[in-house]
């Protein structure tokens, strides 16, 4: 058995850092990943409503502390999964970062069991919603930023064919 590779968690808090390369706020890039089974529903990262600029273009639009012109990424692939009649019950939320307190209770109304995450975000009611709303709350180190491709591996075996 390969030591190297990933945990399905490990895998998952994967991909949500390549979906949060994708987001346009400067002021954080986060990435989430909705997974059933072991199958991903959608993912989302936190960027602007379909026809707006972007942060990245024309600037954050801050009110009270925050940027109102993104869609945070869990609301983004809950949105996804609406969109295309994909059921979310029952599924987990991979995060990038500690999900904030409206983030926390779309997850929970979507049927979110559990909401693993790698970064803590600033004091939010966030743990406090999901206790409530019974969703596992998990928190793992953040997985290696490398991807172990092993081209040679490839050539020896397409030699072999």
């Amino acid at each position: 058995m390969n030591n190297d590779r990933p945990s399905w968690d490990e895998y998952f808090l994967k991909v949500a850092m390549l979906v949060s390369e994708r987001a346009t706020c400067p002021r954080m890039h986060c990435g989430c990943v909705l997974v059933k089974d072991r199958q991903i529903l959608s993912t989302g990262y936190n960027g602007s409503i379909p026809g707006d600029s972007h942060c990245e273009d024309d600037g954050c639009l801050i009110v009270d502390n925050h940027c109102v012109r993104t869609i945070h990424a869990e609301m983004n692939a809950i949105l996804q999964c609406a969109s295309h009649g994909v059921n979310t019950h029952g599924a987990t939320a991979y995060v990038t970062n500690m999900p904030c307190t409206n983030c926390s209770k779309a997850l929970i109304a979507a049927g979110i069991k559990e909401v693993i995450i790698f970064s803590d975000y600033h004091s939010t009611l966030a743990e406090d919603f999901f206790k409530k709303g019974k969703v596992v709350l998990t928190r793992m180190p953040m997985p290696k930023i490398n991807i172990d491709y092993d081209l040679d591996s490839f050539t020896s075996a397409k030699k072999i064919s």
